[in-house]
């Protein structure tokens, strides 16, 4: 594949105008990003997004406090994988991972404590835990392989 050429940047813009060639270049190098070829990834992304959807239903009063703390851990999860997929070598990558598994443990406890306040119904509950179950279940593989690499 031939090289697109360089972007041209307009008078007064912080951005190059691409032309269309550049667009799906662009669009083509943005779907390729090596942590979405990850399935820890992709799971952790679906719990993120799932627990960010289910705690729109929570209480206003809420939105500072137990909201607030349970979106930010399910997002670290994914968060931590793709800023880790980025590192330059396995052990940083690892570290990243080890984030990732406490902000997933911190998601469960989160969880369990929105169901006790009633935040939570029964079966959002079970089905939020069932995608943190198997999102740990692939997180720890995946540690587990990438130690045998070190």
């Amino acid at each position: 594949m031939s090289a697109c050429p360089a972007p041209i940047y307009h008078r007064g813009e912080a951005r190059p105008v691409l032309t269309g060639r550049q667009r799906v270049r662009v669009k083509e190098m943005s779907n390729n990003k090596g942590y979405k070829k990850l399935k820890i990834w992709e799971r952790a992304h679906v719990l993120a997004t799932e627990v960010y959807k289910v705690t729109m239903g929570f209480p206003k009063e809420e939105l500072y406090g137990i909201t607030s703390q349970i979106r930010r851990a399910a997002f670290s999860v994914p968060l931590n994988i793709t800023e880790g997929q980025a590192s330059s070598s396995k052990k940083e990558f690892l570290s990243f991972l080890n984030i990732a598994n406490r902000s997933l443990v911190e998601t469960e406890y989160l969880l369990e404590a929105c169901l006790a306040l009633g935040f939570l119904g029964k079966q959002d509950y079970k089905r939020l835990d069932i995608l943190r179950y198997e999102t740990g279940i692939l997180l720890y593989a995946f540690i587990k392989s990438l130690k045998l690499k070190v």
